[in-house]
């Protein structure tokens, strides 16, 4: 079985940074994607970031290109998103999610009916 597993959530400043992981289990995962994903009150699950596992391709969001960087350690089976220069309205919950795209592109990565397994989320807010 495969399972998802966040962590580094938490309360920060405009301005401030977060570091969140992803550790993923059960599974072998070089052809799949791996996506960072958030929701807050009211809204609609919304893309953030991609990597391609075995070739660390990557893929953002426009609203978060430059501040934000997703990695990935294929050994560990742990992919990685360093949030700087945070913004008020990037408060959500974060969300991992690995999945078997035909094409790696912004296109198909940002569609969240395209991932198999979720992670269970954790919080990010970001204080004005």
């Amino acid at each position: 079985q495969v399972q998802l597993v966040e962590s580094g959530g938490g309360l920060v400043q405009t301005g401030g940074s977060l570091r969140l992981s992803c550790v993923a289990s059960g599974g072998t995962f070089s052809r799949y994607t791996l996506g960072w994903f958030r929701q807050a009150p009211g809204k609609d699950r919304e893309f953030v970031a991609a990597i391609s596992w075995s070739g660390g391709n990557t893929r953002y969001a426009d609203s978060v290109k430059g501040r934000f960087t997703i990695s990935r350690d294929s050994v560990k089976n742990t992919a990685n998103l360093q949030m700087n220069s945070l913004k008020p309205e990037d408060t959500a919950v974060y969300y991992c999610a690995v999945g078997l795209l035909p094409i790696f592109s912004t296109m198909y990565a940002s569609e969240p009916k395209r991932y198999n397994y979720w992670g269970q989320g954790t919080q990010v807010s970001v204080s004005s």
